[in-house]
């Protein structure tokens, strides 16, 4: 079956490479705020109607559906609270690195999508969190604020709507754990980065206790360009329930690494030898792939090779599609000593509140060094699963889960390369203990 890959009428990120300027005038010449106050026009419900309609699912790891979270926001104040909308600009996943392009190349798609689904949701501002090593992203995106405040289309009387709305950039400090949505909302609010245990859910009580929604960069960013083109356009591309287009960000051992929008669904092989120049060393070199950024199971080469990238098709083959952030790992690549550089990322990043997480991810990096080396027993292996099992799902947050995920799926699929090093380090002549 041959895929339609995305063509240049249909890319909603045209400067992704910043060949042109980021700036307000040009950013009017590629579409944007064009008619922004007819679309505001539409109403909360139209807008949040067309978006359920488009199939959009949240980029920003989870695919929740879009239009379904922002239904979840009180479509009146009973108290007079406010409420808000935080924009996930914290990209801190390894391998993830989409939404830095969109801060320094196209700002105003996101300043403007903020500007409509604040309407939609009824919010009184939007709060930009970014990642705290985006030094030049932060810098682009405020001048491009103050630009879009000086022309008057946020703030008071925003695009001439009749609605008030402010945007707000806030540097983050650098911590993976305030890519959560409550944890980020915590640092917001100038208190230290731990995840929140919920209910109460961010709609009901998110940033100061007001309504909140937190929506990642790429999803905020698409909203204009689909409202103008309508949902049945957006919804054409990618199968069934993983609609649209989607930034993958593919690194590794291919010949070209890029950042390049493409349909959802496309089948991995293409998608590398379309955009990268096909796999360093060729196809048979392919070790391992992991597709959507560090937190996700790695998928060896034979089950990838012909893979949906969307979340269905991911899932299926035992992974997720995360952020799309695609790590591609040839034949050189010390499969075991990968992960346990992921383990130790955990293991640094880890906030510390929950005690599975907080002692779990250390323990976890330590075992994973002592199987690089293979100095372990080979029952250890079993022993490092159930503790993986342990951590899963035991914690307040994802961060848990993210640590535990790709070292159950080095078990599942390289389990005996690990006995491999155990034989060789105590002289190749137990086998017999591995069986």
């Amino acid at each position: 079956m041959s895929f339609d890959f995305l063509t240049d009428k249909d890319r909603i990120f045209t400067n992704v490479y910043g060949y042109q300027p980021w700036n307000l005038k040009a950013a009017e010449a590629r579409g944007d705020w064009d008619k922004t106050k007819d679309l505001i026009a539409w109403g909360q419900d139209k807008i949040i109607d067309e978006m359920k309609a488009s199939g959009l699912r949240g980029r920003g790891g989870a695919g929740f559906p879009t239009g379904m979270k922002w239904s979840f926001m009180p479509k009146e104040s009973k108290d007079g609270r406010p409420s808000f909308l935080v924009i996930n600009a914290d990209e801190s996943e390894p391998g993830s690195c989409k939404d830095r392009e969109i801060l320094r190349h196209d700002p105003h798609k996101l300043i403007e999508g903020a500007l409509i689904a604040g309407f939609a949701m009824r919010a009184r501002a939007a709060y930009i969190y970014v990642r705290g090593e985006y030094i030049r992203e932060a810098q682009v995106l405020q001048a491009a604020v103050d630009e879009a405040y000086e022309a008057g289309l946020i703030g008071k009387n925003a695009a001439k709507s009749g609605y008030d709305f402010d945007v707000f950039v806030h540097r983050g400090a650098g911590a993976y754990i305030c890519g959560e949505e409550t944890a980020m909302i915590e640092s917001l609010e100038g208190k230290k980065g731990q995840p929140r245990l919920k209910p109460p859910f961010p709609a009901g009580a998110g940033l100061y206790g007001c309504p909140t929604t937190v929506n990642n960069v790429e999803s905020i960013a698409v909203v204009p360009t689909i409202l103008r083109r309508g949902a049945s356009w957006f919804a054409s591309f990618g199968r069934e329930n993983n609609k649209g287009t989607k930034l993958f960000q593919i690194s590794g051992h291919v010949d070209k690494p890029c950042v390049v929008e493409e349909a959802m669904s496309i089948p991995f092989r293409d998608l590398i030898e379309k955009h990268c120049g096909g796999i360093r060393g060729g196809w048979d070199n392919l070790l391992a792939v992991i597709p959507g950024g560090s937190s996700v199971p790695l998928v060896p080469a034979a089950q990838i090779m012909d893979a949906p990238m969307d979340f269905d098709g991911l899932k299926e083959v035992g992974s997720g599609l995360g952020t799309a952030a695609v790590i591609v790992m040839d034949k050189s690549t010390d499969i075991v000593q990968a992960i346990s550089r992921l383990s130790y990322f955990y293991k640094h990043e880890s906030c510390g509140q929950c005690t599975p997480c907080r002692e779990g991810t250390g323990w976890m990096w330590r075992v994973m060094e002592r199987m690089r080396t293979g100095d372990a027993d080979i029952s250890e292996i079993d022993t490092l699963y159930e503790v993986t099992k342990q951590v899963e799902g035991h914690t307040i947050c994802a961060l848990g889960d993210a640590a535990a995920w790709p070292i159950q799926g080095l078990i599942k699929h390289f389990r005996p390369e690990m006995e491999r090093r155990i034989v060789e380090k105590q002289g190749g002549g137990l086998m017999e203990a591995a069986e």
